[in-house]
């Protein structure tokens, strides 16, 4: 495990150490001058942001020393796999920004490749037929301290050999039967090394070849063979595969010559708090949660905004910039970490800043009669879509006696420094005018339905009495035009900080059962409804950002709370 240790060093040009390994390759020549990587997923589920720090590291290097990266699916395991998982990890890279060209491959490309290589191997005495069950294989292993047992097998014939493993591909044997594994050395100190296990029989139809095979490649068989087949130069992957190298390197010195051989280099994985990245715990989410309402079950799929699939956030109304922001933020290194979720927030919330149009919308409505305002009179009012970026314009917004504000910006009996609505109170209604509550009707519970209130005519927006301070501004909507809309609430997946170290109890024991709220009747100013388009960015003013969701149509607006304006999930945590 020494080789962990790599320097993680830079030079003056700011690169992170795989980069810079690229980059003194490059220098030296190798390869013939050649940059060649790739990103290469198992197509047995969504992507989820971990896997966007891959591809950011796949393709960004590739990218920034004009090179390539191919995108290849990782496909030898037809139990798991799926065409609908193909199709959504090419529209995940795609969103993140990147593109393979013409570089599209699949490890079931190669299997013909891979089965003549084995098949050398077996006349070469370099591997075997194992009759044993996984279990008493494992048995035989041995541990990191004790050398492992020879297999009864192990001393088969070539010819016998031969014979029992074409007839595997035939589909003579039932699964498990019989396995192909390397000959190398049971006594290794790597347990890698262990005659590992080439070839294993699966009868599953694949999505691409049928039934065509009954034998299908291992990762350590396939991988580093495919990256021989394509050309790559530097196959990138997590900490995990560092054990896995010298296996790597001594399949692939079975194919290359001294002219080319690809490099592994490993980097750490993306872990973030209230998460977990384990695809089978996201699969048990999806499969015990898509048949039930999205109210109701754990996760409404593998796109359901809580989940930290690169689809789930791009529901969510997460941005591929800000994403990608996150991970140059948190950086390349030799060492495994636990990244704070507010990182990737507060990343998120930095984009969306510059890039959200500004809108009204109320979530608990409570009517506001202006009782000085003229009846059957409606002016418009002038908003700025984005104050960060003053090319964005303006739009403009119906105003007229009648409007909603939040009921919680109104107190009956407010403490000291309650700068919102109050009895003799006067707010300003932003971009319009300053307004003074006069009195109040309740119902028979003594619930407020009405406040009533006079506005100062010459204080509207652009007007000299504007300039008039009162220390609290209120967002609203007017009540003729408002739309009715329905807001999905999302918060972090899981109550815990970090899920994966809590074994003692079942991962969906520690679901925040507060992760979603859905909130019916908001009301919103027309230029919203308007434009709630699918991937548009909003702000609604003093609550948080907002994403039209696919679910939305014009006669049912439904929008994703992306993040709210702040974090108040940790204040929350440190009381």
């Amino acid at each position: 495990m020494a080789e962990i240790e790599e320097t993680e060093s830079t030079d003056k040009k700011g690169l992170n150490f795989v980069e810079q390994i690229v980059w003194d390759d490059l220098q030296a020549g190798k390869n013939g001058g050649r940059l060649n990587t790739r990103f290469p997923p198992e197509p047995n589920g969504y992507l989820h942001i971990g896997h966007a720090k891959a591809i950011c590291m796949d393709f960004g290097v590739a990218e920034k020393f004009g090179g390539t990266c191919n995108l290849r699916f990782d496909d030898t395991n037809p139990v798991k796999e799926d065409v609908e998982y193909v199709d959504s990890i090419r529209e995940d890279i795609h969103w993140l920004g990147f593109d393979w060209g013409d570089r599209e491959y699949y490890a079931s490309d190669y299997f013909p490749q891979l089965y003549d290589l084995a098949i050398r191997l077996i006349k070469e005495g370099k591997a075997y037929v194992d009759d044993q069950t996984s279990e008493q294989i494992a048995a035989q292993k041995g541990t990191p301290t004790t050398p492992g047992e020879n297999s009864p097998y192990r001393n088969r014939s070539v010819e016998e050999n031969l014979d029992l493993f074409e007839r595997m591909n035939a589909g003579e044997f039932d699964e498990g039967a019989r396995v192909l594994r390397a000959k190398i050395d049971m006594a290794s100190p790597n347990m890698h090394f262990r005659d590992p296990i080439m070839y294993r029989i699966i009868k599953t139809p694949h999505h691409r070849t049928g039934t065509k095979w009954k034998v299908y490649p291992m990762y350590d068989f396939a991988h580093g063979q495919s990256d021989y087949f394509e050309g790559v130069t530097h196959s990138i992957c997590t900490l995990e595969f560092v054990v896995h190298r010298p296996l790597y390197e001594y399949f692939v010195k079975e194919l290359a010559d001294e002219s080319y051989c690809p490099r592994q280099i490993e980097f750490n994985r993306l872990n973030l708090t209230y998460t977990v990245m384990s695809k089978r715990k996201l699969l048990q989410l999806v499969k015990e949660g898509l048949c039930i309402d999205i109210l109701q079950g754990l996760v409404a799929g593998w796109d359901d905004p809580r989940m930290p699939t690169i689809s789930g956030m791009r529901r969510r109304g997460y941005t591929p910039q800000s994403i990608r922001n996150f991970i140059e933020k948190i950086g390349y290194t030799k060492y495994e970490a636990l990244n704070s979720v507010s990182l990737l927030e507060h990343a998120v919330r930095e984009d969306l800043n510059a890039v959200s149009t500004r809108v009204m919308a109320v979530m608990n409505p409570v009517k506001v009669v202006i009782d000085n305002y003229p009846e059957g009179q409606t002016e418009m009012v002038e908003l700025e879509n984005n104050p960060e970026n003053p090319e964005a314009g303006t739009h403009s917004m119906p105003f007229s006696r009648e409007i909603y504000i939040e009921r919680d910006d109104f107190m009956e009996n407010p403490p000291k420094k309650f700068f919102r609505l109050a009895p003799g109170g006067e707010v300003r209604l932003k971009g319009a005018y300053i307004v003074k509550c006069t009195g109040i009707d309740k119902d028979a519970d003594g619930n407020i339905t009405t406040i009533h209130c006079t506005y100062d005519p010459d204080t509207r927006s652009g007007l000299p009495g504007s300039m008039r301070k009162v220390k609290g501004t209120l967002h609203w909507v007017n009540a003729a035009t408002a739309v009715d809309a329905t807001a999905r609430l999302y918060d972090r997946l899981f109550s815990v900080e970090n899920p994966a170290a809590e074994t003692d109890k079942d991962f969906r024991e520690l679901l925040n059962p507060d992760s979603l709220k859905v909130v019916k009747g908001i009301k919103v100013e027309p230029y919203l409804a308007e434009n709630a388009v699918p991937g548009a960015h909003f702000q609604f003013q003093r609550i948080g950002y907002f994403t039209p969701d696919l679910d939305s149509t014009p006669d049912h607006l439904i929008f994703n709370r992306t993040i709210a304006l702040k974090d108040s999930w940790e204040k929350a945590q440190k009381k």
